[in-house]
């Protein structure tokens, strides 16, 4: 008989652990995070998101932070691949798609003339007593020094410096006495929503949207620049360095971008504050 007990005390016991087994799984498959569990804020998220963008090393997009809607809004160019656009999708990112390839608007031609290339006055500027003009940083990073016509005959002077990648700014000197530097305009910062103007030596002169400011963009052909200002306004290569302005407001300085002036297309633009004062310089 005391074998018999034993046995069924120890069947009772195994038993017991079996439902307690089963009452602790059946517990963690019900549960629910505490209401005092931390979760990330939102600004966490988008910090995450957006170094997880910048982690990517994918080449031709622009991406900036959009606090209103708590996305990374990303706009990829044709460049790429469906691969990568699904790499770079996260639950706080958010990809758009234009065509064209986003690239510095550089090329050989007509304006201010540097080496085999052409490219597009900004703003003169000048600074106790000397004369100079801001231009796009990858125009300065090329040439060394400017002229007025494709034969090299009329000299404007040298390249100063420059930033590119990084920025998008350089400052050249006025070392022709002859030539004249009018002025008319004020440093100012642009608003989203805003109505903006650009000139270059390709396409003239056309307008657009402000869409987003602080924008971080990776040309295609290589270069990473930040805090530009996005917008709707057409542009083509020989256009850079040139300026986006509001009335007697200097905004801008083109850096780069996507399409063309028939089909359109983003362009990005170097603000005009950050590269006068990191010169010195005041806009006139």
């Amino acid at each position: 008989m005391r074998i018999e007990r034993t046995s069924v005390r120890r069947r009772l016991a195994r038993t017991a652990q079996l439902l307690t087994a089963v009452g602790v799984v059946a517990a963690s498959l019900y549960a629910v995070p505490a209401a005092d569990a931390k979760q990330p804020s939102p600004a966490a998220r988008l910090a995450a998101a957006n170094a997880a963008v910048e982690r990517s090393a994918v080449k031709g997009i622009a991406w900036y932070t959009d606090s209103a809607s708590g996305k990374v809004v990303v706009t990829a160019d044709s460049t790429v691949s469906a691969s990568n656009v699904a790499a770079l999708k996260h639950d706080a990112v958010q990809v758009n798609r234009t065509s064209g390839v986003f690239r510095p608007l550089l090329a050989a031609g007509d304006a201010i003339y540097g080496g085999q290339y052409r490219c597009s006055l900004g703003f003169n500027v000048s600074k106790g007593g000397t004369y100079y003009f801001l231009t796009a940083g990858h125009c300065g990073k090329v040439a060394n020094t400017w002229y007025t016509n494709s034969n090299h005959s009329t000299l404007i002077g040298p390249t100063i410096n420059y930033s590119f990648p990084g920025n998008d700014y350089a400052l050249v000197r006025y070392d022709n006495t002859s030539l004249s530097h009018p002025g008319g305009y004020t440093a100012a910062n642009a608003v989203v929503g805003e109505t903006v103007t650009r000139k270059g030596s390709t396409t003239g002169t056309h307008s657009g949207k402000v869409t987003a400011l602080n924008v971080t963009v990776r040309y295609s052909g290589g270069g990473r620049v930040g805090g530009l200002i996005q917008t709707t306004v057409c542009a083509e290569p020989g256009d850079s360095g040139g300026p986006l302005y509001d009335g007697t407001k200097a905004l801008g300085l083109t850096s780069g971008g996507s399409g063309d002036c028939s089909s359109g297309g983003t362009t990005f633009f170097q603000p005009v504050t950050e590269a006068a004062s990191a010169y010195g310089v005041t806009v006139y």
